[in-house]
């Protein structure tokens, strides 16, 4: 069932899920409006019965829920499996209950179940692309629904053989037939979560699948299986616990999701030449899964599009900030800047910085000028900040006056690049067309994989400016690059300034490590003296703060633990 990329449509069976509710619950639900966004229908012996929505809860009944009331319900859906989970036959409907120590039934959960198509637009090309997939989010967020759809689309659509791992039937409906939703693929159900592992296993091994889907890994036997899997060349696509990378690197069960981790002793030597404490944390192995989405909502998704490249940044103190997606009300996926995410680590302004022993701070945005047949790529490693690579016809020297350099953004920030022009005074104009541009402004992520826009842009010579983050610091970078003398004055794009901070630092720290003594910087800000006492702890090396505002400076100091400091 193909279907148009903007639109979802919502299937949820409901009127077989309230069949099986006794009637003097049901009653309060047969207006239309209470059955909108109905998440569940709660029945506890001697309460109240509920339904609740979003943000609230609705009383059903004045009576209170009776043995009977229970055991209406019971008759009236499948066997309760191992995990406490029932369902309704060709739906996907789960009835949850609640035992007593004697093991009778005293509670219900009765959760609607939706199929709802369309909900990966947002990571269609991921999904597309054959890598191995893993959604995180917190509970309801809709890590099932979108695993579901995942599933038909690669089934249907993409023709390939997709077996789900259905271990409480929540993929694929109750019953020996799956639900529609899943279009084409298999699925193969587990008689309790306990040997979800060897069904996975077992998928491989007898039905020749070239994608797995499998719904909470939640156990070390179930990590190894994935791997084993992933190892076998096939697609993986799951969910886990948890609503970010981070919280997989904190788990010990799951952590081999992501690589592992594992404490490392070094020698003399080698921390020395490092920069570094002897003991450090590195990662164990490749990823299971290539790409981890952390998904806020339907519409809107943080992608690690390089787990191995994020967890390695992350355990080496740098911070690693996903790609924030979201499908705006055209349809259109927009990247957008997540300055929360920024704000978490202090590395915001100027990511990826690098050991005081070599290596350049890597802030900045490069300019792709790209010749029909040619281009020019800037090599990871050199010094991304200092200037963009452009080719001869393709700079805009413009004095001021003149009319607006038309610009296609395709997959950036527009009211970013509107901001940086405030404050470079650069005249731009955003059109909507690549045909009517001048130039294209767009993420590394867009170039690397060559829409339809870019490619018609590089047929007209067009110069494509690529920035790796979509904040307003690289919009300006970019613009500058559209004046004669590359910037007010000829002074060339301005810096980010905490890349001097950064720099200094770790040139301090480097003539501690390597004099014994302490090393004095020079006056700085709160925030700054901050920054720079975090460096310091990074090298195991303690720091003070001594002198009153506005010349309160941090002092470097020799050996320590690298955890004590004031500010």
């Amino acid at each position: 069932m193909a279907l148009p990329t903007e639109q979802q449509i919502v299937t949820d069976d409901l009127a077989l899920l309230l069949e099986a509710l006794p009637e003097h619950i049901v009653e309060s639900l047969n207006e239309p409006e209470r059955r909108v966004d109905l998440l569940e229908v709660v029945m506890d012996l001697g309460r109240l019965p509920e339904a609740r929505y979003p943000g609230r809860e609705v009383i059903l009944s004045r009576s209170e829920v009776t043995e009977q009331d229970l055991l209406y319900v019971i008759e009236r859906i499948g066997d309760f499996g191992a995990d406490n989970r029932a369902g309704i036959e060709r739906t996907l409907h789960r009835i949850s209950c609640i035992r007593n120590r004697r093991g009778k039934i005293v509670g219900l959960t009765c959760r609607v179940g939706r199929a709802v198509y369309g909900t990966i637009r947002v990571i269609e090309d991921l999904v597309l692309s054959g890598r191995s997939l893993l959604f995180l989010g917190r509970p309801g967020v809709g890590k099932t629904t979108m695993l579901r759809e995942v599933a038909r689309v690669l089934a249907d659509e993409a023709n390939k053989r997709v077996v789900i791992v259905d271990t409480s039937n929540e993929i694929g409906g109750d019953g020996d037939v799956p639900h529609p939703a899943i279009g084409g693929a298999r699925r193969m159900q587990v008689a309790t979560p306990a040997m979800q592992h060897a069904v996975m296993i077992e998928a491989v091994e007898n039905h020749m699948p070239e994608v797995i889907v499998i719904d909470e890994i939640g156990t070390e036997l179930e990590a190894a299986a994935a791997r084993t899997i992933n190892e076998r060349g096939v697609q993986l696509v799951g969910t886990a616990h948890g609503t970010s990378l981070e919280n997989l690197m904190l788990n010990p069960t799951l952590a081999d999701l992501i690589g592992g981790i594992q404490s490392v002793t070094l020698g003399d030597e080698e921390a020395r030449r490092r920069g570094t404490q002897k003991s450090i944390l590195e990662r164990k192995a490749p990823p299971t899964f290539d790409v981890i989405v952390e998904i806020e909502s339907w519409q809107r998704v943080a992608i690690h599009g390089n787990v191995a490249d994020t967890v390695d940044a992350l355990l080496r103190g740098f911070n690693a900030p996903p790609e924030t997606r979201q499908l705006s009300t055209n349809g259109r996926i927009e990247i957008v800047d997540d300055s929360e995410r920024e704000e978490r680590g202090i590395t915001a302004g100027a990511q990826g910085a690098r050991g005081p022993r070599g290596g350049t701070p890597n802030a900045g945005a490069w300019e792709l000028g790209h010749k029909r047949g040619g281009g020019h790529v800037r090599e990871r490693g050199e010094p991304e900040f200092e200037r963009f690579e452009r080719l001869a016809g393709t700079s805009f020297a413009r004095s001021t006056g003149e009319q607006a350099i038309k610009i296609f953004p395709f997959g950036v920030s527009r009211s970013r690049l509107e901001q940086a022009t405030r404050s470079t005074g650069v005249p731009i104009e955003l059109v909507q067309d690549v045909r009517a541009a001048e130039a294209v402004v767009t993420m590394r992520s867009y170039y690397r994989s060559k829409p339809a826009a870019i490619r018609e842009a590089e047929e007209r010579s067009l110069p494509i400016y690529v920035v790796k983050a979509n904040t307003a610091y690289q919009m300006e970078q970019v613009l500058h690059q559209f004046r004669g003398d590359d910037g007010a004055g000829g002074r060339g794009p301005r810096r980010d300034p905490m890349v001097e901070v950064f720099k200094e630092t770790e040139d301090a720290i480097a003539r501690v490590m390597e004099e014994g003594r302490p090393v004095e910087l020079p006056p700085a800000n709160s925030y700054v003296r901050r920054v720079q006492h975090q460096i310091a702890t990074r090298y195991n090396l303690d720091s003070k703060s001594s002198g009153k505002e506005p010349q309160r400076r941090v002092k470097i100091l020799p050996g320590g633990s690298g955890m004590g400091f004031a500010r």
